[in-house]
């Protein structure tokens, strides 16, 4: 990890956090503050950004690639829940205000750059500009309302349904994501995938 203000990059690092959604609106004097707090990583295919049972938290800023929100039980059977990419974030923010682990892991679908800081300066910066504090709330509850439709597709939708929600949810990821971590998300097997999108296609 490097300091954002010390890596070599920064600058171009600088105009994709400008397109982050929750920080885009930020004031020039907010980005001198926040700056300076954040720091750089890159993670290969598959490396866990933030583990389940985690108590250290992250606020995590994705300038390249894409990650995933996922829960494994004790046997190692895996729900992936949401998938994020560049100009989105993802976060343990839900736990750090229940003062509880963190219930899932977030790891890198694959290869990806963040920006990210530990959550106790996230949240007291945060606590000082009252106008981010609202729009990454709103983010925040978006992804957990999104995160509940997703589990209940799995329920009520059959398989080919699944797959149409999700094209038309999410269109600009469709094409992105790996088959074998699309069907995991969609609760179906890589070949039933396959073949669903040979009829829909």
């Amino acid at each position: 990890m490097t300091a954002l203000a010390s890596h070599p990059q920064r600058n171009s690092l600088r105009l994709q956090l400008r397109q982050n959604q929750i920080l885009q609106g930020m004031s020039a004097a907010q980005w001198t503050e926040l700056e300076p707090l954040l720091v750089v990583a890159d993670y290969r295919k598959g490396d866990p950004l933030v583990r389940q049972g985690d108590e250290e938290m992250e606020q995590i800023f994705v300038l390249e690639g894409m990650v995933k929100r996922v829960v494994s039980n004790p046997q190692g059977h895996e729900m992936i829940l949401r998938f994020a990419a560049e100009t989105e974030m993802d976060t343990s923010y839900a736990a750090w205000r229940l003062r509880t682990p963190v219930p899932y892991s977030i790891a890198a679908v694959t290869k990806v750059r963040t920006a990210e800081l530990p959550m106790p300066l996230w949240v007291e910066f945060l606590e000082r500009h009252p106008d981010v504090k609202s729009r990454f709330e709103y983010e925040v509850m978006k992804l957990m309302s999104e995160v509940m439709a997703h589990t209940i597709t799995l329920h009520l939708l059959d398989a080919p349904g699944r797959l149409s929600r999700f094209h038309r949810k999410h269109p600009e990821l469709a094409g992105r994501i790996p088959k074998k971590e699309l069907a995991a998300y969609l609760n179906l097997t890589p070949e039933t995938l396959s073949r669903l999108k040979q009829k829909l296609g």
